[in-house]
């Protein structure tokens, strides 16, 4: 992407050169601004948001989707449904071929809301709407050791491959932009501290009448980053091209407006 950084638009704002990371507070002379050129109906874009726990990634995701008329795709809840599989079914977390074996043959569905209790889709594992049961603590802990194993990702990156293919999607993760949609057309890779990251999985949990502590949560978050960051396959980290942002200190809105003039910038390149 051209380095435009110290020009100024009409929008007050500058969009971010590839790599480089922002707070977006103000006008930042580092970023390059957008101008109205083709409509987003014109162009079916693939849009990659990537990042580590309770970035922000997931809210953002949907929020654009529901903006742009797109299809929102976490596919974390598919690592999710198969921890909890293998949970329920007592098979060893250890056990890298018993778990790409349960990859292949779960039922895994995402389907629209039926409920409107703040789950933002239903998440169906062979048949049966296990939208909460994913998010508890006990699948929290373990999704990452399931989600390390190749022949696991290896089953569930198909299906997200498939999905990509129709365009008109925003897919959330933790390896889209650098494995399941390598050619998006706009990868955003949202990042937080992990001091904030899991204020905010403690409040989100509080709110559904959750009793585990802030300190523990902060413990399992940091493991969780040490073993997303270092595993063999798909580690997580940001695309080369993908443009990096900090949400700290802003609120879900704030974002959603920013990455929107980043979808502009997207369309009007295409």
């Amino acid at each position: 992407m051209e380095d435009r950084s110290g020009q100024a638009g009409r929008y007050g704002f500058l969009l971010l050169s590839r790599r480089k990371s922002s707070h977006f507070q103000g006008r930042c002379p580092h970023l390059i601004p957008w101008r109205r050129g083709k409509t987003l109906g014109e162009r079916k874009l693939t849009i990659a948001i990537d990042g580590p726990a309770a970035s922000g990634k997931s809210t953002l995701a949907m929020r654009l989707a529901q903006h742009l008329g797109y299809l929102y795709f976490d596919t974390g809840v598919m690592y999710r449904a198969v921890t909890l599989a293998a949970l329920q079914r007592g098979l060893d977390l250890q056990d890298p071929i018993a778990l790409a074996r349960l990859a292949e043959q779960a039922q895994i569905d995402v389907r629209p809301p039926s409920q409107d209790d703040g789950r933002a889709s239903d998440i169906l594992l062979d048949g049966q709407d296990v939208t909460w049961e994913i998010r508890s603590p006990e699948v929290e802990a373990n999704v990452s050791i399931v989600a390390a194993i190749p022949g696991v990702r290896q089953a569930l990156t198909a299906q997200q491959r498939r999905i990509a293919q129709r365009g008109n999607v925003v897919m959330v993760g933790r390896d889209i932009g650098t494995v399941v949609m390598p050619d998006a057309d706009l990868k955003i890779y949202l990042d937080a501290s992990v001091e904030e990251r899991a204020r905010r999985r403690f409040e989100e949990l509080r709110a559904r009448g959750g009793h585990e502590t802030y300190k523990s949560i902060l413990a399992g978050m940091r493991k969780r980053d040490e073993i997303d960051s270092q595993r063999a396959i798909a580690p997580l980290k940001p695309a080369e091209d993908a443009i990096i942002l900090n949400s700290d200190g802003l609120d879900a809105q704030t974002v959603l407006d920013k990455t929107l003039l980043l979808v502009g910038q997207a369309t009007n390149a295409g």
